[in-house]
């Protein structure tokens, strides 16, 4: 693997997962895995009356990048909603698969730029996102997430 997939930020992001705990009282919690390599991430959030989220939480048993996804989501998360990150996700699924250049408009998602050359860390990268897409989704009564 190359070094810049692994750099210290992504690490250091990656360890800085444990300052999104689950949370004991969350509105909606959703898991995702991943077939390709078993990393599982799963969102806890509260959510107010609009559908913005309130409060994040998270748990994920992934590689350093499904790690280092999470923390960059969690990190700002509180105050989006359903829409946005429906958006954010899109466009990260869509940058790693390589069908848009521009990474998305999300604070630091840069540091995981390198992952688009390895597919098949891609799920994992994703999970977070997919995760908050659909526990957002349960928030608004829509079950086909």
């Amino acid at each position: 693997m190359s070094s810049a997939l692994y750099s210290m930020d992504v690490l250091r992001r990656a360890a800085g997962i444990s300052a999104y705990p689950p949370l004991e009282q969350a509105d909606f919690v959703e898991e995702r895995r991943s077939p390709t390599c078993g990393s599982r991430v799963s969102v806890s959030l509260r959510v107010d009356e609009a559908g913005r989220i309130t409060a994040f939480g998270v748990d994920a048993k992934a590689c350093a990048l499904g790690q280092a996804a999470s923390a960059i989501l969690a990190a700002q998360a509180v105050g989006a909603d359903r829409a946005t990150i429906e958006s954010v996700s899109e466009a990260w699924r869509g940058y790693l698969a390589g069908e848009q250049d521009a990474l998305p408009d999300w604070p630091d998602l840069a540091l995981l730029a390198a992952g688009r050359d390895y597919p098949a860390r891609h799920p994992s990268m994703r999970l977070a996102f997919e995760a908050t897409v659909a526990a957002l989704a349960r928030a608004q009564g829509d079950t086909s997430s």
